[in-house]
């Protein structure tokens, strides 16, 4: 077997296998092969692949990366899923991996960084970068209630989460596609919302592969305190990214986090 395409399976999977599901899955392609590992953009919940085919995937392209950007069961054009779990979520990402040409790059935005977080542990990517990443727990929950309780509560209680303008965006983008972006996302699955404030701590990932975690400070769903944590499982500091929200691939300056993650591959 190709050691690129591997995945690791517990024995809790065998017993109680993922149902399957039918995934949507964007790509750009560039204009010559380069050899460029494949990118593996991973939205966070309630956000589907369009966020990154937005701007992202084709940019990548552009600069020689075959990109590809998945919506998770429940999310986008997928499959509908309102009972999915994390498990689901982590299975999705491994399996769409496991079928690219090459050994993946997986990025992870908010808590689709959880996601590619616990899919590390099964998948051995060329790389991971996390975006703005949600790793969930009640420290997490009263940040986010504090931020925007209107939006947070249904949550609690099963209902959708609703994040708002001012903690997705900075204020450059201009009002109405900002409103247009907040109508096209959709909500997690109740149990996987659920999951993120008891979810386990993701296993070692397979293989050490180099992780980036970026973000900006004046996100208003990640504090810098929980961008620092997070960069601090991988032995980094996060690169930040002053005045943009939590949507960075889709607020004004989308090109500049993008930049620097392809600049950061290109290194590593």
């Amino acid at each position: 077997m190709q050691t690129d395409r591997v995945r690791v399976v517990r024995a809790r999977e065998w017993a109680d296998p993922v149902r399957p599901a039918r995934r949507e899955v964007r790509s750009a392609q560039p204009e010559l092969e380069e050899g460029k590992p494949p990118l593996l953009f991973v939205p966070g919940f309630g956000h589907g692949a369009w966020t990154f085919a937005e701007h992202w995937l084709g940019h990548a392209a552009q600069r020689g990366f075959p990109a590809y950007a998945l919506s998770l069961r429940g999310h986008g054009e997928s499959e509908p899923a309102p009972e999915a779990t994390l498990s689901a979520y982590v299975h999705d990402v491994t399996q769409v991996a496991a079928g690219l040409p090459r050994q993946a790059v997986l990025v992870g935005h908010g808590a689709g960084a959880l996601v590619v977080a616990h899919a590390l542990a099964r998948y051995p990517a060329r790389a991971a970068v996390l975006v703005a990443p949600v790793f969930g727990g009640w420290a997490a929950l009263g940040s986010a209630l504090r931020a925007n309780p209107a939006g947070t509560l249904p949550a609690v209680f099963g209902g959708p989460l609703r994040l708002d303008r001012r903690q997705l965006f900075g204020p450059d983008l201009p009002e109405p596609q900002a409103r247009e972006y907040v109508s096209r996302l959709g909500r997690a699955g109740r149990r996987a919302q659920w999951q993120l404030l008891t979810a386990p701590e993701p296993e070692p990932p397979v293989g050490t592969p180099p992780v980036l975690v970026l973000g900006s400070p004046d996100d208003r769903v990640v504090p810098p305190a929980a961008l620092t944590r997070a960069a601090g499982r991988y032995g980094a500091a996060p690169l930040l990214f002053p005045g943009m929200g939590h949507d960075l691939m889709l607020d004004v300056r989308w090109q500049e986090p993008i930049d620097a993650i392809l600049d950061w591959l290109g290194k590593s």
